[in-house]
């Protein structure tokens, strides 16, 4: 009897980016600030691709954005759990492609479940979530399905995160939507060799 053939998983082929990668060697003054502010900042150094490929073609645009987003990032109240949650439900919603590939590692690495990724990255509700995830999950989805929250979504989070911590929920929802917007529009591929997260 034939062995069946075994097939290798291999990458979506991705749509060519809008915007040339700018080489090093080839930035202005403005644009290896921006870099600079980038790798000096909250983040630490790291490769200038997904949304700061795209804020080196605009570095004053891109200096306000790499700050609101470091902010939003790692210095929040919200903990990292929640935020990575919240994240990983925009990018789900926008489908975009880099903010999945990008987060998903991040969310596993401060304690969101696999199963609960999976099911988000799958489009279902997850069927286990803590108290406080499913609450984060619940405003999110609302948000993003009526543009606003009732009394009831809200308090629930409020009771949880308190007023300056729910302002700044609402605030990284609003920055990675941003992010996703100039990934979508942009076209800013994942990196060589790895799967699209989501059909192109």
């Amino acid at each position: 009897m034939a062995k069946k053939p075994t097939t290798k998983k291999l990458p979506s082929k991705q749509p060519p980016s809008r915007v040339a990668e700018i080489a090093e060697e080839r930035r202005t003054p403005d644009q290896r600030a921006l870099v600079e502010a980038i790798n000096s900042g909250p983040r630490g150094r790291t490769q200038i691709q997904g949304p700061f490929a795209v804020y080196l073609h605009a570095p004053a645009y891109g200096q306000l954005a790499q700050q609101l987003g470091g902010f939003v990032r790692l210095k929040t109240q919200v903990p990292p759990r929640l935020s990575e949650l919240a994240i990983l439900l925009t990018a789900k919603f926008w489908r975009a492609q880099y903010e999945w590939y990008a987060h998903a590692k991040v969310a596993a690495g401060v304690g969101l479940k696999p199963e609960l990724i999976s099911a988000i990255h799958a489009g279902r509700k997850p069927k286990r979530m803590a108290k406080d995830e499913a609450a984060i999950y619940d405003f999110v989805k609302e948000l993003y399905a009526t543009r606003r929250v009732s009394d009831k979504t809200y308090k629930r989070v409020q009771a949880i995160l308190g007023d300056a911590a729910t302002v700044e929920l609402v605030g990284i929802l609003g920055y990675y939507v941003l992010v996703a917007m100039s990934l979508n529009v942009f076209r800013m591929p994942v990196p060589e060799g790895e799967t699209l997260p989501f059909p192109a």
